[in-house]
């Protein structure tokens, strides 16, 4: 949520203005491309490497600052497919991602003599270039574009091919393929205020990019947390890649693929696997900031059960909070023992309850308890640099932050939950969702007197609506419906690190404004301006330790907004306070496929139906359609919008329950795609080209996308229209709930009377999906439910597929359930193993799509089925056979 209407204008310095201009105009007219770079000397091998020193080749062009005189190179084949190139001062130590935050993968079976990748070097001037074995092309190169390092500057810049595609360098909303003329991707983490606009950086730092061509795809992760502007530009027909950074060392490494999924499980391999996450989250969510009391969030959850609506989680925004302090409830307005008996009711039906965490604390001494317990630690915080703790303004007014790097804070706001959210005194709440973790702040540069700012702004806001009569009885219930369908103090050479000679392209005033200053130090020396983008991250770990504890063993469930690489080895992603508009939309396949399929957070959605201005009906219609294919699905505004609950409007909640209903049957196929996804990194959600990697037309396809490996979604994307233009490759695909076939052939087809209740959704040919018979009100339900095999053959009349059944809650699975489908020559294989306790559920039937005409005999385990077991479609061409086997068992279906 955000100060959406006010105007927080940075009123910067004229001093700072006039200096940054000087450093401006005397760089304006630099050609950083005739600087002279380095000369490599003293090479020599080390084991599954090299390593040299990199020479300044000539006059310093000190465009930035000083340039370094001589640098220290390290190249290490760490595996067969992985390069780790490091360029560092040999004579200083410089700021580096720290280890605690982003664990160094380890090297194996990496050998020089036969990787897929190598790495070519020129010594004088010194360049670089990163080529594939098999094909011999070259994936990076920078040849012609001279080396700058200096200590606010580093500089490396890679020729591309013509019209490249390139995927990545998020947080953006820009288009999902980069366009290579002209495109700045600026990586430092900010407050977006007033929506999340294209072409500017938002609440996320991901600094790896895919690069797909026919020939194969491969990947770049720069792991630098400074702030940088990567630069995608086509010159006079060339096109390039450039880094410009404004700390840090150069840390990159390369991935050699060949497909995308293996690049995506390469990167998997360094930025760490995603977290398993509870079966329970995959349900419906439902949230608002602006409830006003605690009946009007029980009153929500009543008003789903009565439109018949599948709601499985409960949230609840700041607005429980006693003057906007964190780890405080209104006692008026949410009173803890009414909270308490709602959160009761919720688990009595299977649903759960999750509350909003920010990290800045009130300075409100005898009244945060929260903020009294941290300075009896001695002060948590993070540090002004003459050590006064630094204070600044977000919610409840004047705050601090804690500080992550200091030793004390984890166990501090371990303390925080466990007192908080006790389970026998406090709000039992199933998870965490964390936000203004960039970190934000509204106090006005250079916040001089925080106390008087807080009053000009009116923090923290007051109450508009009196508070509930402390006799309401919850309308809620205890019976859910059924459905009737470690780093040293570090020395740096920055000259300026509140404005940096190198101004990248930060869409807020400068690198300080609303946020907290990048001259700001924590308790192990390291500054802000290194770390900054770390926060959020660094927040989410904390929260996770704390979430561990108060319910040892089981799955932790976090939503946080700002991230930094590795982030999904421990939380997932909200996409921010996006509008509620068709662009946002649309926007939000984009997003969530940047975080799902390169960057490793595949817990990732958009606030549905959007977050500020006012829906449509027919807006929130498509919405709940496309939100029932986001990982994660939470329909969430703001208090200035009008409610939009799905219930709200007859079409909406139309659209939800038939959404909800395919989510749901398919829930167990993408619970097994997230478990895949946990042990090697297979992205839960792909973009065409990924599955159809030569097909060049889906390079630019970013409305459409695969749910799984084999669900192709293709929502409508235009407001008041009934038709869309559905790409199909050159493969086979069936209608998901009419079965009927269309043979894709690398062109566009027309759909046409697509109700605003309905989603077009195929079946990708090639698949088994084990589908629940039929849905449910929660997921606990849903868990009771049968199954159904449907086969989809693809061209060649094959199909196959898997099943993970575990308790769906621990961390560590004592017992789990796999099952293996394959089909081939009209005979269905199924081998289950495992010992896990799936009680007396079974595979009811199995379909078989695509088939022209009636099967004359069907056998089970080899023996004739009666005909009354069989049912053939002619229209969808389609036959189902009555099987009514044990989950547990393993059997042939086979057909003639």
């Amino acid at each position: 949520m955000r100060l959406e209407k006010r105007a927080l204008i940075l009123p910067l310095l004229s001093s700072v203005i006039a200096n940054v201009g000087i450093v401006l105009a005397q760089n304006a007219t630099v050609n950083v491309d005739a600087c002279p770079g380095y000369n490599a000397t003293n090479v020599f091998n080390i084991r599954n490497g090299l390593k040299a020193d990199l020479v300044l080749a000539g006059k310093a062009c000190n465009v930035y600052g000083k340039d370094y005189e001589r640098l220290s190179l390290t190249v290490t084949y760490e595996t067969d497919n992985r390069i780790h190139l490091k360029i560092t001062d040999p004579s200083n130590s410089r700021y580096e991602v720290p280890e605690s935050v982003f664990p160094r993968p380890k090297s194996w079976d990496g050998n020089r003599d036969s990787p897929n990748i190598n790495f070519r070097y020129t010594k004088s001037p010194f360049s670089f270039s990163i080529t594939r074995k098999s094909t011999n092309e070259v994936l990076f190169n920078t040849t012609g574009y001279p080396l700058v390092f200096e200590p606010q500057y580093l500089r490396v810049k890679t020729s591309l091919p013509t019209n490249a595609n390139i995927y990545g360098l998020g947080e953006h909303t820009n288009s999902f393929r980069l366009p290579p003329e002209n495109t700045v991707r600026t990586l430092w983490n900010r407050d977006a205020i007033g929506g999340i606009p294209n072409g500017t950086n938002l609440y996320s730092d991901h600094p790896v990019y895919f690069e797909h061509r026919t020939t194969g795809t491969h990947g770049v992760f720069l792991l630098n947390s400074n702030g940088m502007d990567v630069k995608l530009q086509t010159v006079n027909g060339g096109t390039s890649l450039e880094y410009n950074v404004i700390g840090g060392i150069l840390d990159f490494y390369f991935l050699a693929g060949s497909s995308p999924v293996d690049v995506a499980k390469q990167y998997a391999a360094i930025a760490g696997l995603p977290a398993e996450v509870p079966y329970w989250s995959f349900g419906l969510h439902q949230c608002r900031y602006g409830y006003q009391n605690y009946y009007e969030v029980a009153q929500v959850v009543a008003n789903y059960s009565a439109a018949n609506i599948p709601l499985e989680t409960m949230w609840t925004d700041i607005d429980y909070m006693y003057k906007r302090l964190v780890f405080t409830n209104d006692p008026q307005y949410f009173p803890l023992a009414k909270m308490r008996e709602m959160v009761s009711d919720l688990h009595a039906r299977g649903q759960q309850y999750i509350m909003m965490v920010d990290p800045a604390v009130g300075v409100r001494p005898g009244v945060s308890g929260a903020y009294d317990r941290g300075q009896a630690l001695g002060g948590v915080w993070m540090k002004n640099p003459d050590g006064s703790d630094f204070q600044g303004l977000v919610w409840p007014g004047v705050t601090v932050w804690p500080d992550w790097f200091n030793s004390k804070t984890p166990a501090y706001w371990e303390n925080e939950f466990r007192l908080f959210f006790d389970p026998a005194t406090g709000i039992d709440v199933d998870g965490a969702w964390i936000d203004m973790n960039e970190p934000a702040a509204f106090c006005m540069y250079p916040c001089s007197d925080p106390s008087a700012e807080a009053i000009s702004q009116g923090l923290p806001p007051s109450r508009t609506s009196p508070p509930p009569a402390s006799t309401l009885s919850l309308p809620i219930g205890t019976s859910a419906p059924s459905l009737t369908s470690n780093l040293l103090k570090r020395d740096n050479m920055y000259t300026n690190v509140l404005n940096p000679p190198y101004a990248i392209h930060n869409a807020a005033e400068n690198l300080s404004a609303r946020t907290v200053f990048t001259n700001v130090v924590h308790s192990n020396g390291l500054i802000e301006y290194d770390t900054h983008n770390l926060y959020g991250t660094m927040m989410s770990s904390a929260t996770r330790g704390a979430l561990e504890k108060r319910r040892p063993g089981l799955r932790t469930f976090i939503i946080t907004r700002s991230t930094f690489a590795g982030a999904g080895a421990k939380v997932g992603k909200w996409l921010g306070d996006n509008l509620s508009n068709w662009g946002h939309y649309r926007n939000s396949i984009a997003g969530m496929l940047g975080f799902a399929s390169l960057f490793q957070v595949p817990e990732v959605g958009s606030d549905v139906c959007g977050f500020s201005d006012n829906t449509t009906e027919t807006l929130c219609a498509r919405w709940a359609t496309l939100g029932a294919f986001n990982p994660f699905y939470r329909n969430h505004n703001g208090d200035t919008s009008i409610s939009q609950e799905f219930y709200r409007w007859p079409t909406v909640a139309q659209a939800a329950r038939n959404a909800i209903d395919m989510r749901f049957r398919l829930l167990d196929y993408f619970y097994t795609a997230f478990h895949q996804a946990h042990l090697d990194g297979t992205p839960v959600l792909q973009p065409l080209w990924f599955q159809y990697p030569k097909d060049t037309n889906t390079y630019g396809i970013d409305l459409q996308f695969l749910f799984g490996e084999s669900i192709l979604v293709s929502p409508v994307t235009q407001e008041n229209v009934t038709s869309i233009s559905v790409y199909f490759p050159d493969d086979v695909f069936y209608d998901f709930k009419s079965y009927a076939v269309t043979n894709g052939a690398g062109a566009t087809v027309d759909l046409s009377n697509i109700d605003y209740t309905e989603i077009p959704v195929h079946i990708r040919g090639g698949v088994v999906l084990p589908l629940r018979v039929s849905s449910a009100y929660t997921t606990k339900q849903l868990r009771k439910k049968d199954f159904e095999l449907v086969v989809a053959p693809d061209r060649s009349g094959k199909a196959s597929g898997s099943l993970y059944i575990d308790d769906g809650v621990s961390i560590t699975q004592a017992k789990t359930y796999t099952a293996r489908y394959t089909y081939s020559g009209k005979q269905l294989k199924v081998s289950t193993k495992g010992s896990f306790d799936v009680g007396g559920l079974k595979y009811r039937t199995v379909k078989v799509l695509g088939v022209q005409s009636a099967p004359s005999s069907v056998s089970l385990n080899g023996h004739t089925l009666a005909s009354s077991a069989i049912a053939y479609n002619s229209t969808s061409h389609s036959v189902a056979v009555n099987v009514t086997q044990p989950l547990t068992s393993s059997f042939t279906l086979k057909w003639t």
